[in-house]
C-alpha cells in the first residue's frame, strides 16, 4: 500500500514564517529555525518551505536559511518561490532542497517544467497550482502570487503541467486559505482523479479531520500551515488521529 504523507508548509518572508488568509501574509509566526526543530523532533513525513517575500530582490537570504536549516532537518525538504530560471532551481537543491516547488513560470511556459525535470528528474519538481473560485464553475487558475487570474481551469494546468514534467502537484484553494474549514474536497478530488501524478492538498486545515478528508478525496499528501504553527497543535497529534482514524499514513 502506497502510504499517504503528512506535510507542513512553512511560509518565509523577510526572515520569518508568517500565516496567510487568502494569500494575505499576516501574522508574523517566528524563526524558521526553530520551527525546523520542533517539526524534525515531531511525526511530519515532509517540509515545504516557501519564498513569499514580495519581490526577488534578496534571494541569498532564503538561500541562506535553506542552506541553515538544511543542515538540521531531518526531514525531506521543499523549497519554492521565485524560480524563473534553471539556475535558481539548481541553487535551492545545492542548498539543501531535495525538491523544488515552481508556479508562475511553469505556467506561463510550461516546457520549463520539462527542462527542470530533465535536468534534475521528474521527481523534483512539484507545480505548483494555485486556484480562485469555490465551485467547477468559477474556479480558474491565478499565479503571480495569486494575484494574476489566468482563465485556465486546474484540471487543463494539472494535465499540462504532467504532461511537460512535473513529478507531483501542490494544489491550493486560494479561498479556502487560512479559513480553517477546510480544503476544497471538490476540486482536490477532481484534479486528482485527472492526473497520474501525486496532488499535495493544501489550504484551509483547522481541525485534523480534514487532513483524513482530504486523503479520502484523493490527495497523495495532506498538507498544513497555520494549525501546526503553535506546539499544542503538533504534527504527532495530527499523525495519530490520521492512524486512528485508519487512513494509510507512515507509522509514527
Amino acid at each position: 500500500m502506497v502510504r499517504k504523507r503528512l506535510v507542513v508548509s512553512l511560509l518565509w518572508r523577510n526572515g520569518v514564517i508568517v500565516q496567510s488568509v487568502s494569500f494575505r501574509h499576516t501574522n508574523v509566526v517566528g524563526d524558521p529555525k526553530v520551527a525546523i526543530e520542533f517539526f524534525n523532533a515531531w511525526d511530519a513525513d515532509e517540509i515545504v518551505l516557501l519564498d513569499v517575500t514580495r519581490d526577488a530582490g534578496r534571494p541569498e537570504r532564503f538561500l541562506a536559511m535553506l542552506h541553515h536549516v538544511s543542515k538540521h532537518c531531518f526531514l525531506p525538504l521543499t523549497a519554492g518561490g521565485w524560480i524563473a530560471d534553471v539556475e535558481r532551481a539548481q541553487l535551492l537543491l545545492e542548498n539543501g532542497a531535495d525538491k523544488v516547488v515552481v508556479n508562475t513560470r511553469g505556467f506561463d511556459e510550461p516546457p520549463f517544467l520539462g527542462e527542470l525535470a530533465d535536468k534534475f528528474g521528474a521527481q523534483c519538481v512539484v507545480a505548483s497550482i494555485d486556484v480562485r473560485g469555490q465551485d467547477r464553475e468559477t474556479w480558474q487558475v491565478a499565479v503571480d502570487r495569486g494575484r494574476r487570474p489566468t482563465g485556465v481551469d486546474p484540471v487543463s494546468a494539472a494535465r499540462r503541467a504532467a504532461e511537460h514534467g512535473a513529478g507531483e502537484i501542490l494544489l491550493t484553494s486560494i479561498d479556502q486559505d487560512g479559513s480553517l474549514k477546510g480544503y476544497d474536497l471538490d476540486l482536490v478530488r477532481t484534479v486528482a482523479d485527472a492526473v497520474d501524478i501525486p496532488v499535495i492538498a493544501f489550504g484551509g486545515v483547522g481541525d485534523w479531520r480534514h487532513l483524513k478528508d482530504g486523503i479520502d478525496a484523493g490527495a497523495d499528501a495532506v498538507a498544513a500551515g497555520n494549525i501546526f504553527h503553535f506546539t499544542e497543535q503538533s504534527t504527532r497529534a495530527a499523525k495519530t488521529y490520521l492512524i486512528d482514524a485508519g487512513a494509510p499514513v507512515r507509522p509514527r
